[in-house]
């Protein structure tokens, strides 16, 4: 397919956002969250209709102040993809929008992660990284801000990413960088780290076993004060089904405790469940899982030509969405 089918195609589809949009109310002047009631122990659709929608939503990411909301988009199982993101200006909520460091058809772009202090953003992407290389490859980039926007996207660089894969790149308010490498000879991913010294990333470390434990681990979130991992496994005893998320706590010496299965509110047997991240705040655990709709509460007994069309736009239809939960259950989970 070529880049100008490619962007014909994105820019369609904003038409239809575009009108999506104009019969969405967009959120009350002021209000945090997009105006939504924060939700209590029971999982919620997150801004449903404006940000999660009949796309592939997914990676929420928001500012210290509350102010800019970043989450992944995409369709045509991942053919297209970007980072979103709606904005509060002078009070007013903005309609979603292409974040000004993505948007190239031809790119793989998710995964936004902020810096505590919201002056630094990481994500993912497999553009080319001229004039180091020009083969694509999944590397963390990132951007940095410059007034209010974002200056010019770069490769983070050796050591962090190699030949292997890396991604979804979390941060602590010190500046250590949690992320996913993959093996390109066996597929295994794990979780590493590595630490920021003098401006500068060292050597990553892998997890240890603990924390690496079942046959794939990905997409991890580390709380800003380092004290707990929200990421994602596949092929642990107790999972519920398919890929399971879970938390590993960790000790002022650095010492992780086993991981924790987050259970049935969050974890399905028939959907996957992953890209966790937690409100500046910490109040709010965002994640995202395909579960889907009654589609009988919403359209009867009988699927038609029009209501398949009305559920290709919905939330609910298979497609990945964002949902929210009150985060303090996550504290009753730590070890005594």
């Amino acid at each position: 397919m070529t880049r100008t089918l490619c962007a014909s195609i994105l820019i369609l589809l904003a038409g239809v956002a575009t009108v999506a949009l104009a019969q969405q109310q967009l959120p009350p002047p002021q209000a945090d969250y997009l105006g939504q009631s924060p939700p209590g122990a029971e999982p919620r659709l997150f801004a449903p209709g404006l940000v999660s929608t009949g796309l592939s939503e997914r990676d929420v990411a928001i500012t210290p102040d509350g102010n800019e909301i970043y989450f992944g988009a995409a369709l045509g199982r991942y053919r297209f993809t970007t980072v979103m993101v709606v904005r509060r200006v002078s009070g007013r909520w903005t309609a979603p929008e292409v974040a000004p460091f993505a948007g190239n058809p031809a790119d793989l772009d998710l995964e936004a992660a902020l810096s505590p202090d919201g002056k630094r953003l990481m994500f993912l992407s497999n553009r080319p990284n001229p004039p180091l290389r020009l083969e694509r490859n999944e590397d963390i980039w990132l951007v940095d801000r410059v007034g209010g926007g974002w200056g010019p996207a770069r490769n983070l660089g050796a050591p962090v990413n190699s030949e292997q894969k890396e991604y979804f790149p979390s941060l602590t308010r010190t500046g250590t960088l949690y992320f996913t490498r993959e093996d390109a000879t066996t597929g295994d991913s794990s979780i590493f780290r590595s630490r920021l010294v003098d401006g500068r990333y060292g050597v990553p470390e892998r997890l240890p076993d603990v924390v690496n434990s079942g046959t794939a681990r990905f997409n991890a979130f580390i709380a800003p004060d380092e004290s707990l991992l929200l990421y994602c496994m596949l092929g642990r005893q107790d999972s519920l089904g398919g890929i399971d998320a879970y938390v590993s706590f960790r000790s002022p010496d650095d010492r992780w405790s086993e991981p924790v299965n987050l259970g049935p509110k969050i974890n399905t047997a028939a959907s996957e469940e992953y890209s966790l991240s937690l409100s500046p705040d910490g109040r709010f655990l965002f994640f995202m899982s395909a579960r889907t709709a009654d589609t009988r509460e919403l359209f009867g007994d009988r699927l038609s030509y029009a209501t398949m069309q009305r559920l290709a736009g919905s939330p609910g239809n298979g497609s990945s969405d964002i949902w929210w939960i009150d985060a303090s259950f996550l504290q009753a989970l730590r070890p005594k």
